[in-house]
């Protein structure tokens, strides 16, 4: 057997830092935090090869005594926490002390700092946990930190970094996390010598969603701003019509820190379930304050998850939240003649995570306008054109650059001004303005309808004042269904139609035990079964809405659904799945035939539901085409 020995101190500390420093990005997560929870109002972080040959943290906050600069790096080390009562209520972003000193040992760092009330500043260097140099310098107020080499003593570890720019994507996707929850506060990104992010530090939520995601995904954002209890939500999520395959765009802040927590997650998703197609994913920009002593963030060594006392309260009131957000307004997706030629004026997205303007960029295109609206309008003819049609080609021009020039000051506007854009009042009708606060599913606005017709045995159009809106009847009937399903269900009002003939099923052994857990559910729901003798069964009776569409198919469908998901019962979760199912084979088709007065009452069980704009797969049940929109079209305006 082998003899145990103590671990010295220099492995311990490379030990402890393989659970901190994972990338260079866990180097800017947590000396970028120690900025914030040091008062900084103003943060510069600058990398080169991805953040592994160099990163460069500047801030303007408090600083370091002098003295207390050595201990800053030992081991459990911090300013943050001074007895175990204080984990219960943690308010500030950093609190473990292992930080700075695992960073140390597996790097070489510099650090200049200098507190308000000192006269000059001190410079320490250590490499690998040792301790260089200490010394007195002149420096600014605040707090420098330069990290070279990552890994340059644990060569094993830097194997498993990758390329120096996909290291440097994930800084820059921390550094948006870190713009969005401190949006008070003014972050610089620099890259390769590129500056990649730059942030006012005023305040605007919205501007700094404009400048990570662009103009729009801005557009498409609702407020939600709820207190309940413990607990506060503010912030945006996006409207369906603003969707992702992943859940990149799901980002939530816990008491100002960026985490992942499957409450909130599944609260969001849950929230957007009946808005969105299957697979896609949602956008949100949310902060939750909850009382601290109800948070538990000493779950991770890299603190990005966090745990709930109550997760069932936060649930509840996390999808409450998103769900009447969703339905306090009409989310009908309103179609443009014209999207590549509104996108081609969109500011260009930066490399890194996809969506910072640069600035270089930015300029350009101010400079482009500004000598174009120097020049003269009228010249003499350059071409054997006529003077004439120079002089047209000339004036469009200008107007678009007046155009271009008129947008980018509405983008400099207050943020609440900025949305949604607004066009150049002699060119936009006056009645689209009247009906801006109209809602076509609204019974104030159903004597406005004006069935036009059916085309292409599928789609309805109707028009209200000045937009025609296109309603999907598959859709919007399947949405009826499923509704009326859900509500049956939840109110135990369903009503069984018993068959002429009754159904016969064969079910194998696996099929039979699921229908035996699930025996007083389906009854519930509507369904009569008898045995038939052996493995078969007659199903004698079925929910009212699904008499006449194959009705051994659904209830097969349904067991087998259950051994999928491998839940044994029947839960809600499943059941509303197969309700959904139920439905689309429930509703009207396309290509079939539907009168006038069917349409009508269409409509009307449509104002009844709580969310008539998508069905229960997620796709939209009506799109609208403003009178402008075909105006333009049709060259009425310019």
């Amino acid at each position: 057997m082998r003899k145990i020995t103590l671990l010295d101190q220099v492995t311990i500390d490379k030990i402890a830092a393989g659970e901190v420093v994972e990338r260079p990005s866990s180097v800017v997560k947590e000396l970028v935090e120690n900025s914030i929870d040091a008062g900084a109002t103003a943060v510069t972080v600058e990398i080169r090869d991805g953040g592994i040959s160099f990163i460069r943290i500047t801030d303007n906050g408090q600083g370091i005594e002098k003295d207390q600069v050595p201990s800053a790096f030992w081991r459990h080390a911090t300013s943050k926490i001074t007895s175990l009562e204080d984990l219960l209520t943690i308010s500030s972003l950093g609190f473990r002390g292992e930080a700075l000193s695992s960073i140390a040992a597996v790097s070489q760092v510099e650090l200049i700092t200098k507190t308000p009330d000192s006269l000059t500043g001190t410079r320490y260097i250590i490499e690998g946990g040792v301790e260089k140099e200490l010394e007195e310098i002149g420096a600014p107020q605040g707090t420098t930190f330069l990290v070279r080499n990552l890994f340059f003593n644990t060569p094993a570890r830097a194997k498993f970094l990758k390329s120096p720019p996909t290291e440097g994507s994930y800084i820059g996707s921390l550094m948006e996390q870190l713009a969005l929850s401190h949006p008070e506060i003014s972050f610089k990104f620099m890259q390769n010598g590129q500056t990649r992010l730059n942030t006012s530090g005023n305040g605007n939520f919205k501007e700094i969603i404009y400048q990570i995601y662009g103009r729009e995904i801005t557009k498409e954002v609702t407020e939600i701003d709820v207190e309940d209890g413990d607990v506060s939500i503010t912030g945006y999520i996006g409207k369906p019509t603003v969707s992702r395959g992943n859940r990149g765009f799901e980002n939530y802040f816990v008491n100002g820190r960026f985490v992942k927590n499957n409450i909130l997650t599944k609260a969001i998703e849950d929230g957007y379930r009946s808005f969105l197609m299957q697979h896609k994913f949602p956008f949100t920009a949310l902060f939750f304050k909850i009382n601290p002593a109800k948070v538990d963030v000493n779950v991770h060594p890299a603190k990005r998850e966090v745990r709930f006392q109550d997760g069932e309260e936060i649930y509840r009131i996390v999808y409450r939240a998103v769900s009447e957000a969703l339905t306090q307004k009409e989310l009908i997706p309103e179609v443009s003649f014209d999207p590549a030629g509104k996108k081609a004026r969109e500011p260009k997205p930066a490399p890194v995570s996809g969506s910072v303007p640069e600035p270089f960029e930015v300029k350009r295109r101010e400079t482009e306008k500004k000598s174009v609206l120097k020049e003269p309008v009228l010249k003499e003819p350059l071409s054997k054109e006529p003077a004439e049609n120079q002089i047209k080609e000339r004036g469009s021009y200008l107007q678009q650059a007046v155009k271009e020039e008129r947008m980018e000051r509405e983008l400099k506007r207050p943020t609440e001004e900025k949305l949604p854009e607004e066009k150049p009042q002699e060119e936009k009708p006056q009645q689209l303005t009247m009906f801006q606060d109209k809602r076509l599913l609204d019974e104030n606005s159903r004597s406005l309808h004006r069935i036009i017709g059916q085309v292409f045995g599928t789609y309805w159009l109707v028009q209200m004042e000045d937009k025609l809106f296109i309603i999907d009847q598959h859709a919007a009937h399947e949405k009826v269904l499923y509704e009326q399903l859900v509500r049956e269900m939840r109110e135990k009002k369903i009503i069984s139609q018993y068959l002429a003939i009754p159904a016969v099923i064969s079910l194998n052994l696996g099929q039979l035990e699921l229908m035996r857990q699930n025996e007083e559910y389906f009854r519930d729901f509507g369904f009569e079964i008898e045995p038939f003798g052996g493995k078969e069964y007659t199903i004698r009776a079925v929910p009212c809405n699904l008499y006449g569409i194959e009705e051994e198919k659904i209830f097969i469908e349904l067991l087998d659904s259950l051994e999928q998901e491998g839940a044994g019962r029947l839960t809600p979760e499943v059941f509303a799945q197969r309700l959904a199912v139920m439905a689309c084979k429930a509703a009207v088709k396309g290509n079939q035939a539907m009168t006038r007065a069917e349409a009508e009452n269409l409509i009307d069980q449509l104002l009844k539901l709580d969310n008539p704009y998508h069905c229960p797969h997620g796709r939209p049940t009506i799109i609208s085409m403003s009178r402008y929109e075909l105006e333009k079209k049709f060259k009425r305006v310019l």
